[in-house]
């Protein structure tokens, strides 16, 4: 038998989840007999050992996921080579990423992620600036935060929130994601009168929430964390 987390609630029917730290959760009615569960968990054995598979991978992927000198970073489209200059100053200058000389790998990551979150709050703030004007809404708030799973969100208050994560990816695809989240200030759901607003304003939104779809497998195997 698979070794598993058993979670029991009010639910009515017994689910299976790998977790992101490959380990297997049995999500099962509070009086479903045990044996049942088992049951269940021995057809699917083959499902499970597939995606715990798939996990492991991933995360040793992601585990060996690192930065150096020489390497290449993506910001708005583009990549651009990380690059040793003399000094303290680490920032970007449209031709490359310069760090100071002499940092370890887990320094020159984390010199990184503060010259993309320094992007982040440029480029995503003024492009979300531009299409509110067009849309003729006005957001709450815009915040630049580190959201992991989500690229945007828009609470009920109008807040409109982006992970600076979003900034690694092209200008079509960050200009989805903020009309997307603005368009939520006029229909807080998923419904055909929100995507229609979507797409008054982005026609060939389903290829860029395709491409969107594709830079998260990728950013599934980097760890910037």
């Amino acid at each position: 038998m698979i070794p598993y987390k058993l979670v029991r609630s009010r639910r009515k029917t017994v689910a299976i989840y790998i977790t992101e730290d490959a380990s297997v959760e049995i999500r099962a009615p509070l009086k479903m007999p045990i044996t049942d569960i088992e049951k269940f968990i021995a057809s699917k054995e083959m499902w499970i050992e597939k995606h715990l598979g798939r996990r492991k991978q991933l995360n040793a992927e992601k585990s060996g996921f690192t930065l150096d000198y020489g390497d290449t970073a993506a910001l708005a489209g583009n990549i651009y080579p990380i690059r040793a200059k003399d000094g303290n100053l680490a920032g970007f200058d449209g031709q490359c990423f310069y760090l100071p000389p002499n940092l370890t790998p887990d320094k020159i990551k984390s010199a990184v992620v503060r010259i993309y979150k320094a992007a982040a709050k440029n480029i995503i703030k003024n492009r979300t600036v531009e299409y509110a004007k067009h849309m003729n809404v006005t957001p709450a708030s815009v915040r630049i935060t580190d959201a992991k799973t989500r690229w945007g969100s828009c609470s009920g208050k109008n807040r409109i929130n982006f992970s600076w994560r979003l900034v690694m990816t092209d200008n079509n695809t960050i200009d989805y994601v903020v009309v997307h989240e603005l368009a939520h200030i006029r229909e807080h759901n998923q419904s055909p009168r929100f995507w229609k607003i979507v797409e008054s304003v982005l026609p060939d939104y389903r290829d860029r929430q395709k491409k969107l779809k594709l830079y998260q497998k990728r950013h599934t195997v980097q760890d910037w964390d």
